[in-house]
């Protein structure tokens, strides 16, 4: 059994994302390599990013937006 640092459904916030919108981990995905990567929503759009790009809390002090 794998272990996943994010669940389906859990809130996340990108640690590059001036604005810190919250998205919503809506897939996983598994490479042959055996890398994790993360399907994350916001709003219409989706994109990939692997762990160590997602953090669970907003970062205040990155934020432009309350």
């Amino acid at each position: 059994m794998m272990d996943f640092v994010f669940e389906l459904s859990q809130t996340v916030y990108l640690k590059t994302d001036s604005d810190q919108y919250q998205r919503i981990v809506t897939g996983i995905l598994i490479r042959p390599s055996g890398a994790i990567q993360y399907e994350l929503s916001c709003g219409s759009s989706a994109s990939w990013h692997y762990d160590f790009e997602i953090n669970v809390t907003k970062d205040v002090l990155l934020s432009t937006t309350d």
